[in-house]
């Protein structure tokens, strides 16, 4: 599996990617995309992403980021990659089949508010509940997105936001700002519903490495952080129970 978030492309980027991205068919089975793909969210950008991923020979699969909302074309910024055969996910699931095996994604983008001990709560003003609720309904929808994929018999199911759902991933990122980087809903989903991993990105000066309190392995994918056009991580799907194996590799950039 390849997976890369945050690379921001704008009309001055065109090809910036596609050299490393025309390499996948060789080394993963599929391309996860993990939000802020654009730079302010347009359609031109998003064309110009399209373009980076069409017709490459594996499954493009993504969400959408905080800059892919920006000029408040989202609806035309997930049209456009959807026309290039992307499956753009915002509460709900992806199912492919890989050899023998379904595999599910489940993707929401997710939502700020903190973590465990240090996170806002829905009450008081209109507007402190309107915050908090966006985070909890985007979590709840991540929840049942990853039920229905066990339902189908998925044999590993991977949570995709854009926030972070740990504060393990946002190591390096000044502690004032973790409340806007994530929130620990998205992990209390995964946890209760299952996955065999998360990924994430978002948190430019994060940390790649992380995990749930219930053991899934989180991955922050932001392409600050993993320094390449995509990472690579192994989820042995013949063992009894999906593990995720080895040192993560690295696409060329």
């Amino acid at each position: 599996m390849a997976a890369v978030g945050d690379i921001h492309l704008g009309p001055d980027c065109s090809g910036l990617l596609r050299p490393a991205f025309e390499t996948l068919p060789e080394c993963a089975d599929v391309l996860l995309l993990a939000g802020d793909l654009t730079r302010h969210g347009t359609v031109a950008e998003a064309e110009v992403v399209a373009e980076e991923v069409r017709d490459l020979g594996v499954p493009v699969v993504a969400v959408l980021g905080n800059h892919d909302y920006d000029a408040d074309q989202q609806a035309g910024v997930a049209r456009t990659l959807e026309a290039a055969g992307v499956a753009v996910l915002e509460g709900r699931g992806a199912r492919l089949p890989v050899g023998e095996h379904l595999v599910g994604i489940a993707g929401v983008k997710g939502f700020c508010g903190g973590f465990a001990g240090r996170s806002a709560g829905e009450f008081g003003e209109p507007e402190m509940k309107l915050f908090v609720r966006t985070s909890r309904l985007a979590a709840d929808a991540l929840r049942q997105a990853l039920d229905g994929l066990a339902d189908d018999g998925c044999r590993v199911r991977i949570a995709l936001t854009h926030f972070a759902p740990v504060p393990d991933t946002l190591a390096g990122e000044p502690v004032e700002i973790y409340p806007f980087l994530g929130s620990y809903l998205l992990a209390e989903a995964m946890d209760r519903a299952g996955a065999d991993l998360a990924v994430h990105g978002h948190a430019h000066l994060g940390t790649e490495h992380g995990m749930t309190a219930g053991g899934v392995p989180v991955r922050n994918v932001a392409q600050p952080v993993i320094d390449r056009a995509f990472a690579l991580y192994d989820l042995a799907l013949e063992r009894s129970q999906p593990t995720l194996t080895g040192s993560p590799a690295f696409g060329d950039a």
